[in-house]
């Protein structure tokens, strides 16, 4: 069964043409500017690269040049598009009613929609991609799949914030979590890396991006992770602040702040973008830093120490902790960053050697020491699998 994995952005619409289900990547690409004069798709295939520039002024229209080049004559990667049996799309924000991939009805977009109001830079645009594929591929099994879903196991005790409780019951105001379909694949991976059951081992998995999270496996479910209502919350991101003291809001508004003011600065103006005053991407500031830029020295430190506290409070709720995995486009590729936020961890049982640490880059490895009670692996994220396998299953059960 040929599946297509879709994740939609505002103006972007990223895509993967799997053969399940023995997971074989077929073709992938991505649609970027959308809506501008100047959208460009590029798109890979038999390890080849196409591009194609011409102005995309819809998701929908977005969705049928997509679809058009996978079956361009000149180089077709499927004979015909109704062999795509089935559409799994990356939700954000599926709130407290999904705990899991689900096929998409009448019931499903209402839900999303509703939760726009969580998720207003992502859930929109991820509605448009399933309305846009239901329109082009109006015979395929349509199913959902939610960033949030793996943290639907977490307690109250880790979910409900110190807020009066009526905030929780009329506005579901609560910590929901995301990066779930990546911190569930690299627990699993782990667990297998390990020769172990999922539901055997404690897991601490760092997602490091742009977007930036930690989450706490315990015995296979997610118990605690730190982003929260938002993606806002947690440690330090590219352009995000991380936790901070909600006052500071308060009095930044006295001042003559306005709320679109404060959420476009938290959001938008944060994080080591904030910090270090010249660049939110992680390679750029590793490049000032060896020049010599005090702050953006002081950004990779911030966002070290951030990272480091969060392992050792999730230590503590663990009770025990077998693997800490890296992950993400900072987790998988950055040596040095990963031996910094490690260095102080002896403590807790985290050894890293240097040689393993510096060799493991763009692949899954290990990367502490023999003498290490924790293991310590780097795993290349695989969130468009994970959506594949949960399509393939549902679609199954539909066809």
């Amino acid at each position: 069964m040929k599946v297509l994995v879709i994740n939609a952005g505002s103006s972007s619409i990223k895509y993967q043409l799997f053969e399940m289900p023995s997971k074989e990547v077929i073709a992938k690409g991505l649609l970027e500017r959308i809506g501008e004069q100047d959208s460009n798709l590029s798109h890979k295939h038999n390890g080849s690269e196409y591009k194609t520039k011409k102005y995309v002024p819809d998701h929908t229209a977005g969705m049928s040049l997509i679809l058009e080049t996978l079956v361009d004559t000149d180089n077709p990667t499927i004979e015909d598009i109704s062999q795509i049996r089935a559409v799994g799309h990356r939700v954000v924000h599926g709130g407290e009613e999904f705990t899991g991939s689900c096929l998409i009805d009448e019931n499903v977009i209402a839900s999303i929609e509703k939760f726009a109001d969580l998720a207003p830079l992502h859930n929109p645009p991820n509605l448009v991609g399933i309305v846009a594929a239901i329109e082009n591929l109006p015979g395929a099994v349509q199913v959902a799949c939610f960033d949030t879903a793996f943290h639907a196991s977490i307690p109250k005790t880790a979910y409900l914030y110190a807020l009066p409780y009526e905030i929780y019951e009329k506005y579901r105001v609560r910590r929901y979590g995301f990066h779930g379909t990546s911190h569930n694949y690299v627990a699993r991976r782990a667990a297998e890396l390990e020769g172990k059951k999922f539901e055997d081992i404690n897991t601490i998995t760092c997602h490091l991006g742009n977007g930036c999270s930690i989450a706490a496996v315990k015995a296979g479910k997610s118990i605690d992770t730190s982003m929260g209502f938002t993606p806002l919350e947690g440690v330090v991101m590219g352009t995000r602040s991380g936790d901070f003291d909600p006052a500071i809001l308060f009095y930044l508004a006295e001042k003559g702040y306005s709320i679109s003011d404060l959420n476009d600065m938290c959001n938008k103006q944060s994080g080591l973008l904030g910090i270090s005053g010249s660049s939110n991407d992680m390679r750029n500031l590793c490049d000032l830093a060896d020049s010599g830029d005090e702050r953006a020295i002081l950004a990779i430190d911030i966002f070290a120490y951030r990272i480091r506290k969060y392992v050792g409070a999730y230590t503590a709720a663990l009770g025990s902790v077998d693997t800490i995995v890296f992950t993400g486009g900072i987790g998988e590729n950055n040596s040095g960053l990963r031996e910094k936020i490690c260095g102080n961890l002896t403590q807790i049982g985290v050894e890293i050697d240097e040689q393993k640490n510096a060799n493991v880059i763009r692949k899954e490895g290990v990367i502490n020491t023999d003498s290490s009670r924790i293991r310590v692996y780097v795993i290349p994220t695989d969130e468009e699998g994970v959506i594949a396998e949960d399509t393939y299953r549902l679609a199954g059960e539909k066809v």
